[in-house]
């Protein structure tokens, strides 16, 4: 590891979700982080799972809320609302949409390198 600094406005990585919203990627510590916006009307299953080519997400994630809502569902049925200041691990198998009329922006710690990229 090396002493650096970056920034999402020049990622290394920009991926555009089939509608409704993106992600920016940026490799950093060895790491690559992400920050995801989801606009209103996005939905996991509607918006990457057909570039994914499965039903639900099979990646597992760690993140932190900055603003807006999103409402994820596990395979299993087990269900959580998730919001600004909110730390989230989510496990595979699980879709998430986007709660309310204000973009959901999440900066991702994991399971990054390949969310929403042909599977």
């Amino acid at each position: 590891m090396k002493l650096e600094r970056r920034r999402f406005e020049e990622p290394d990585e920009h991926r555009a979700f089939a509608a409704c919203g993106q992600v920016e990627i940026v490799q950093i510590g060895g790491a690559d982080v992400g920050r995801a916006t989801f606009e209103p009307g996005w939905r996991w299953s509607e918006h990457v799972g057909p570039l994914a080519g499965t039903a639900t997400c099979h990646m597992e994630h760690v993140g932190y809320v900055v603003s807006g809502h999103q409402h994820l569902r596990m395979d299993d049925g087990v269900e959580l609302d998730v919001g600004p200041g909110d730390l989230v691990a989510i496990p595979p198998g699980h879709d998430g949409w986007t709660v309310g009329e204000e973009p959901c922006v999440i900066i991702y710690f994991g399971g990054m390198a390949g969310y929403a990229t042909p599977g």
